[in-house]
């Protein structure tokens, strides 16, 4: 009996996902120490996600306390506070407003408070962001951020993940970090909402939301640390690359947000808020609610052009 041909050692010497200690800095080697006096800071693990405690965020935001969020953003990437009780649209946008004007998303429906996005997910209305994305990757200046608040939350599952795209560029190989420098790839809303659209709301949309090209590894416009930016939904090709080859290496790159030790993983409960840093991180809505009612408030952050 013939013995099996063995696997070609590309196949064995290079697995898409490694073992291993992996590479986990909080932020870039030899940023100086933070220092919070009005913060109190909770790491939920050691590199990414910290709860703020002993913040109401109802009560005016001082330009120090402002200054401290904004520095526990740069630090943790996401931040969580509970217990928001007295949190409503204007505090909402208060909060926002340190980091930004309010970007409008084109495809949710129009909110009762313009810059408020309601989202509500029940039997009637699935969620759909159960896959790894960075919001509106598909704008020509993506959102630098995201507050968001629950407002009403199923008795268990809804979680939201996050994933940290600057420890999942700095595990990459250096042949693989060789292999990406200076590529750009490009971002498209067609593939993911246009499918609920007829061509005409398509073509008419495309006149405003042409594909946009975003490098593959920018530098975070505030840190300057280089991040992974490319996600599965919006990531449609690698310029310049034949086809296969493009699919194959966006296939390898998108699943670096899916690796655990990058992640953190919130459990939400009514009146939680959410800020995240959309250049750094990916997210992950999770969709084990079905038919229980999830509902959630968002502002996202406006942008700038990345490089």
């Amino acid at each position: 009996m013939p013995t099996p041909a063995a696997a070609p050692a590309s196949v064995l010497d290079k697995p898409l996902i490694h073992f291993g200690r992996r590479v986990l800095d909080r932020v870039a080697p030899g940023a100086p120490e933070a220092a919070y006096r009005l913060l109190d800071v909770s790491p939920l693990t050691p590199h990414i996600g910290a709860e703020i405690r002993g913040v109401d965020l109802a009560r005016p935001i001082g330009e120090d306390l402002a200054e401290e969020l904004r520095q526990a953003l740069l630090e943790w990437k996401v931040i969580f506070f509970r217990g928001q009780h007295d949190f409503g649209p204007d505090h909402h946008l208060a909060l926002a407003a340190v980091w930004g004007e309010p970007e409008a998303n084109p495809f949710f429906p129009k909110a009762e408070t313009p810059g408020v996005s309601r989202l509500a997910k029940d039997a009637q209305a699935i969620g759909t962001e159960n896959i790894w994305h960075s919001d509106h990757s598909f704008m020509a200046a993506p959102a630098l951020g995201s507050v968001l608040r629950a407002v009403e939350v199923p008795p268990a599952g809804g979680d939201t993940m996050w994933a940290d795209m600057a420890s999942a560029y700095d595990n990459l190989s250096e042949e693989m970090k060789s292999r990406i420098e200076g590529l750009a790839a490009e971002h498209d809303w067609v593939p993911t909402w246009g499918s609920f659209m007829t061509a005409e709301q398509i073509a008419e949309l495309r006149k405003t939301l042409p594909a946009v090209q975003h490098p593959v590894v920018v530098r975070h416009p505030q840190t300057g640390r280089k991040v992974l930016y490319v996600n599965e939904p919006f990531t449609t090709r690698i310029v310049g690359l034949p086809d296969a080859e493009s699919r194959e290496l966006l296939h390898e790159l998108a699943l670096q947000a899916r690796i655990p030790e990058f992640q953190v993983r919130f459990r939400w409960q009514p009146d939680s808020v959410a800020i995240w840093d959309n250049i750094a991180v990916q997210h992950y809505a999770i969709n084990d609610y079905y038919p229980q009612r999830r509902v959630m408030e968002r502002i996202a952050i406006a942008g700038v052009p990345l490089s």
